[in-house]
């Protein structure tokens, strides 16, 4: 189950934050201080997965962005690295080679993408198009 998704860019300003469950405003930004100073630390070279806490955490890099999530210990680890890269996916087919900006100018988008996607900390859907369709719609609506 997912725990919490952030989205961080490479100074370490968070760009999208999704909690999963309940925590007040103090631990939030604790937790994003302290994990996205982890995940900045790292090289390359090292694993995308860490232990902080009861969480473990999983992240991947695409160009200037971490897309950071946390999930408790039972679930797997290379799952969540496919969702990331899915999302990625779907954030490049929406947005045509997403880019920070993109996120920033549209973060109600990447808000409703994202709850397409995870319901209450599961992965409910996976499937790109079903992903994008009520974006689309709402986009030909306020078009007219």
């Amino acid at each position: 189950m997912l725990k919490f998704f952030l989205l961080v860019n490479k100074q370490g300003q968070a760009r999208l934050t999704k909690y999963y469950e309940w925590l007040d405003i103090g631990q939030r930004v604790s937790l994003e201080a302290d994990i996205t100073r982890k995940v900045l630390a790292r090289t390359e070279n090292q694993c995308s997965f860490i232990d902080y806490k009861d969480y473990k955490v999983v992240y991947r890099r695409y160009a200037s962005l971490f897309f950071i999530v946390g999930i408790d210990q039972e679930e797997n680890e290379l799952a969540i690295l496919e969702f990331i890269h899915l999302l990625v996916e779907t954030f490049d087919k929406y947005f045509n080679k997403v880019c920070e900006l993109d996120i920033m100018c549209n973060l109600e988008k990447a808000h409703m993408m994202l709850d397409e996607m995870v319901t209450n900390g599961n992965i409910i859907e996976t499937n790109k198009s079903r992903i994008l369709a009520p974006i689309q719609v709402i986009d030909r609506v306020s078009d007219k």
